[in-house]
């Protein structure tokens, strides 16, 4: 299923994406609680679900004045280091704050990043990453657009030896992108980039609303697999991990192909 991520008004935990580090922040915002937690994890899964480079919580909201959330924490660095190529988690929060306390006494700086402030947290991810493997293109909400994004992945694929992700990762490509000419109606901006031995595959649009991926029964006999938000089923089955997000008043719909359909990802 996919992971979608609607930021709204009043939202707990918002997500947004960095384009050029292709990394992703999560801003949290209320007191510690049974609900937060629950937030939290799912916001967590969402984000290492997509595999971005660097995941960046800025906790300086984040109401624990007795660090109750640093398990979380220390759980969420222990799924990000399971990625492959694993995830870097790091935190923004006050240093005088009872979680980095919390955090510093069983010796989590020894593998987690903490700042104090997001400029600094946000200069330290940029500094320390390798520019990552990566093809962009910009479509306009055309009908040749789908086939000008799937010759841009079976180039990426064939350039970065990943020829037997090629046939999924075309049809993946193929969809996002005939569904954001379909729907979004918007110039489309295409990011194709290697993830270890995977791929990612964004299409951004303008266009806030999520994507619905419709259920099997709503098929009606006879019509088209496109219309009405079918050809999402195509990328339900043929990527590894999928989802969307807002991003600048639009969207970004995302997926990660692997060489297995289902791994951590799913």
């Amino acid at each position: 299923m996919p992971h979608l991520s609607d930021t709204f008004e009043g939202s707990t935990v918002e997500i947004t994406g960095h384009a050029e580090s292709e990394s992703l922040e999560m801003v949290v915002h209320g007191r510690w609680n049974a609900a937060l937690a629950i937030d939290l994890r799912s916001a967590i899964h969402k984000c290492l679900a997509e595999h971005p480079t660097v995941l960046l919580a800025d906790l300086r909201d984040l109401g624990d004045p007795d660090g109750r959330s640093a398990p979380l924490w220390l759980a969420a660095h222990r799924a990000a280091n399971l990625r492959h190529p694993h995830v870097r988690l790091a935190l923004c929060i006050p240093p005088a704050a009872m979680l980095a306390t919390r955090l510093r006494r069983v010796g989590a700086l020894r593998f987690l990043s903490m700042f104090a402030s997001m400029p600094e947290a946000r200069a330290a991810r940029v500094g320390g990453l390798a520019p990552p493997d990566r093809l962009q293109l910009t479509l306009a909400p055309e009908p040749h657009s789908p086939t000008r994004a799937r010759d841009l992945v079976t180039r990426a694929c064939l350039d970065w030896r990943l020829a037997p992700l090629r046939h999924r990762a075309v049809a993946v490509v193929s969809e996002l992108v005939a569904n954001g000419v379909e729907h979004a109606g918007t110039p489309l901006r295409l990011t194709v980039s290697r993830r270890g031995t995977g791929l990612y595959l964004a299409v951004q649009d303008d266009d806030p609303r999520l994507p619905v991926l419709l259920a099997p029964s709503s098929h009606e006999p006879g019509e088209p697999l496109l219309a009405r938000g079918h050809g999402l089923r195509v990328v339900n089955v043929a990527a590894s991990a999928w989802g969307a997000r807002n991003h600048r008043g639009g969207k970004v719909v995302w997926a990660t192909v692997r060489d297995s359909v289902r791994q951590t990802d799913a």
